[in-house]
Order: C-alpha cells, then structure tokens, then sequence
C-alpha cells in the first residue's frame, strides 16, 4: 500500500489496553492515522492487573483431557484456586458447555498450535514495540519458573509440558541444594522448581501502557476518553463509531475491549461466546525476601512477579460475571497460598485487585476482520493478553496497511462465530 492510500485510511481502535495501543503504534509506525478511545485512561483496565509475565510459554489451553472430571472435585476443593458464584451458574452453563467440550487431546493440541505464534516470540515483539522509548525500562528479561512440591508432582503434569517442549520450550529441572540456590526465597514445600530461559516480565504493567500510550500520542497519534456504543456500517462498511462524546469518522474499526465486546459484537450479528475470568492480585508492597523472577506456583495457580511496587501475586479463576463485587475467598486462600510458598516474605502493606479476563470458549483470541465491514477484532486473549498484545497488534496493523504476516489467520477468525 502506497503512502498516500495509508493517509487516506483513517483507524479508530476501541480499547486503550496492551492489545489496542500496540496496535496504535504499529498503525502509525505504518504511517496510518488513528484515534485510539477508551472509557477509562490507558492500561487502567485488565492491563493493570495481570502478574506481568512475558509468558511465552503459556501455548496449553486450561481445557486439557480430563478436565471434565476434575472439575467438580476443583470447585468442591476449599484448598483449589477455581471459584463460582452459584447464582450466576444459570447464565454461565451454555458458556461452560462449550468451553469443557474442547478439553480433549485433538482440541488441546490445534488450539496450542494456534496460540503458539502468537505468544512464543513475546519477549522480542516486547522489545520491537518499546525499545527506544521510555517504556522500555520496564521490560526485564528473565528466566520464568514453575514450582512443584516434587518431582512427582512436575511429571504429574507432564502432558502440559510435553506441549510446551513441542512448541521449543526446555524445562531445566532443580531439586535439593540446587533449588535452594538458585531461588533461596521458596518455601520447604517447594521441593521441584522448572525454569525455562527466553522469557521476560514488565515491572509495572499499568504504567508500561500509559507509558506506550505516550509513546502514541507523541507519533501523532489522538486519545479520546469516550464509551463505544454502536457503529455506522451504512452500505456496509464501517463510516464511523458512535460513541457518548459524538461520532468519530473513520474507514477502519479495532474492537480491543476484552471481556466488554461482546455487545459491540452483537451490533455486527455475532454471539460471540465470552465470558469473564474474574482475576485476582494481590501487590505486598515493598516486599522483602521475594523471588528475584516470576514463579508459577502450582499448588496454588499464582504467578508471584517482582515489581517496582513489591511484590505482585495473581491468579485465581472465579466465574461469577461482570458485576458482581469482590469475593473475600479467593483473596483469603491466595494469601495463605503465598505464605506457603514464600515464608519469610515481609512487606510494608498490601493492595488487593479484581479484574476481568476475556475468555473465548474456544480458548483462541478473536484478530481479524468482520467480514467485509472494515471492523477488526483484537481481543479474547484469556490469561495472555500482555504476553500476546504487542503480536496482536502487529498482526493486525499488518492486515489493514496491507502488509500481512506469514501467519494463517484463519485460526482466530472472528467470523467463526457467525451463525
């Protein structure tokens, strides 16, 4: 595509989280104008609350074989990280349905074979994406590790790893002294830990957005706070999105709202199966005697990831919506579950968070575009968004300046969903 047809492209991208500002960049590196809105200020929204991890590695859906009968056991489990508001279950069945009926071998492996191109090369679209600006001072390489009780444990879970291996992920395997060595912080509970090298965290998510958005703006880029809410799709094709503080003209749409476009899909005819997958942190501020890389610990399904602000543990999966308040269950056991694991941690105070991640019974994000309308989708990204956000991005940057990738797009196609 020539210059002059880029300039006369005018993109308006909904959603001013990881995923729709590494698109906005890309669409102005691209020499594309964009405006880029969002209700609330950039990365104030799930880009906030995540555990930070580049996790390159995380290519295995949830929904392995024998899903199905583990997870009555799970949500009966007081000591098991899987929560559920009974009185939403009505609502979330026909989701559920879908989600547990991929939890077989062939589902596991396509929909790991999707997920692989976008998340294993995170690390370097990171770097690609913010190097040379100054949010590239809260991207730290690392190594990122998994904690095991034994041994036993880590081969329990050893069809998950083979995934990973299959997508070029080694594991190197630390017991005894050299466990205690290499990551003195861990608990005796601890007695396996896996590292896998090539990864990374982001010191402080929330900021590394706003830091990008900056990064944005300062290319030419326009950031308006407003509320999508409808489309002009007059012959056709996307004219302009309608939003609470007027009409904003444009000849493309990016949908990168999460778990909230569901009902913008609903105005372009798809029922997209999405729900939210209520995630919960915990920040122990000013953290002593922490872990100096991410940890995945597994007993208790937390990410622990040092940040600028101390110590950061997330996970926990609890169903129940989006407007249900906080639940003080998941938050209690993600505390004992962190003492546990890291016994002698001492921090100064502690900030709770709850957040909404966009979860696709299929386990796939949605980028691509609508049809023929000039709307594009750019989200169900599950646990990986930051992991996944500067790919996606680039993707789809890529497919409306006409220059795509090498990537089969047709895995997250989101007119899968049509009926």
């Amino acid at each position: 595509m020539a210059q002059g047809e880029r300039e006369t492209k005018h993109v308006v991208v909904i959603g001013a989280g990881i995923v729709g500002v590494s698109t906005g960049i890309w669409l102005r590196r691209a020499g594309i104008p964009v405006t880029l809105i969002d209700r609330a200020p950039p990365g104030q929204g799930t880009s906030y609350g995540n555990a930070g991890v580049l996790a390159a590695c995380s290519v295995a859906p949830v929904t392995a074989p024998g899903l199905i009968g583990k997870a009555p056991r799970m949500l009966m489990n007081p000591d098991f990280p899987l929560f559920l508001r009974w009185s939403y279950l009505p609502r979330l069945a026909p989701w559920l349905m879908r989600y547990l009926a991929h939890a077989n071998d062939t589902d596991t492996r396509r929909i790991a074979r999707g997920l692989t191109p976008i998340v294993a090369d995170s690390v370097e679209q990171h770097h690609a994406l913010a190097d040379g600006t100054p949010a590239a001072a809260l991207v730290q390489d690392s190594d990122y590790c998994f904690a095991y009780a034994d041994r036993a444990a880590f081969e329990a879970d050893s069809y998950t790893w083979q995934i990973r291996e299959e997508a070029g992920f080694r594991p190197v395997v630390r017991e005894g002294a050299q466990l205690r060595e290499y990551e003195p912080s861990l608990g005796r509970d601890i007695g396996c830990l896996v590292s896998v090298s090539d990864h990374g965290f982001v010191r402080d998510p929330g900021g590394y957005v706003a830091r990008l958005a900056e990064v944005f703006a300062g290319m030419g880029g326009t950031i308006v706070t407003a509320s999508a809410q409808d489309f002009d799709l007059s012959g056709g094709r996307i004219n302009a999105v309608e939003t609470d503080a007027g009409r904003f003209a444009c000849t493309e749409c990016v949908i990168a709202t999460g778990v909230w476009s569901k009902p913008l899909m609903k105005k372009l005819g798809l029922n997209v199966p999405l729900e939210s997958e209520r995630g919960y942190h915990i920040v122990f501020e000013n953290a002593q005697n922490g872990p100096r890389c991410p940890i995945m610990v597994a007993s208790g399904k937390f990410v622990a990831t040092p940040m600028e602000g101390g110590l950061r543990c997330a996970g926990i999966v609890e169903f129940g919506g989006l407007e249900a308040g906080p639940s003080r269950s998941p938050l209690t056991l993600l505390r004992r579950q962190v003492r546990r694991a890291f016994p002698d941690l001492e921090a100064s105070s502690e900030e709770e968070w709850l957040g909404h991640r966009p979860a696709p019974a299929d386990s796939l994000p949605l980028i691509g575009e609508v049809g023929g309308t000039g709307v594009h989708t750019a989200f169900g990204h599950h646990h990986i968004g930051l992991t996944g956000g500067p790919k996606t991005g680039r993707l789809l940057a890529g497919m409306i300046a006409g220059t795509p990738s090498n990537i089969d797009p047709a895995p997250y196609a989101p007119d899968r969903f049509r009926a």
